[in-house]
């Protein structure tokens, strides 16, 4: 049997710069390696090979979002609070239907768009027809109106 160390995550950033700056703050460590146009986060909870690769791009692409699973609702304040404190404009969706659960999660959103959350499942295995209600909540001080993307659900 083979034994996984841990998952590995590449994003392509457009200034991996700036990205560097964002992730230090969404994952409260600095990278443990950088050089032009790369740069790697060795993560511990949860363990995650995380490297930044600069690359020109005009799209997001298929990616829809990233996502950290905690074990309870205290868990995903104590994160958002922590993205707060480290200057990150957060969007919570407490109590929310997605991906076929009733969870609780707090947002971030990268330099390139790519969205982050935090979150807990409290109910499991909705059924089908259990409506998505991801992306309903607007950040404090932020309107509807000037969000670009449209909500991100499962």
């Amino acid at each position: 049997m083979v034994q996984a160390l841990k998952a590995h995550l590449a994003l392509n950033v457009q200034n991996v710069e700036r990205s560097i700056e964002f992730y230090r703050k969404l994952l409260g460590i600095e990278p443990s390696k950088v050089r032009t146009g790369y740069a790697k986060f060795d993560v511990q909870n949860p363990p995650l090979n995380f490297t930044l690769n600069e690359h020109r791009f005009s799209e997001r692409g298929a990616l829809s979002h990233l996502g950290i699973q905690v074990a309870s609702t205290n868990d995903v304040l104590a994160m958002r609070e922590k993205w707060i404190a480290a200057g990150l404009i957060t969007r919570d969706e407490m109590q929310t239907s997605c991906c076929y659960a009733l969870q609780d999660k707090a947002w971030v959103k990268d330099p390139d768009g790519y969205e982050w959350e935090v979150f807990v499942v409290l109910e499991d295995n909705l059924a089908e027809t259990t409506p998505c209600e991801c992306g309903t909540q607007t950040p404090i001080g932020v309107t509807r109106e000037s969000i670009v993307a449209p909500p991100v659900c499962c």
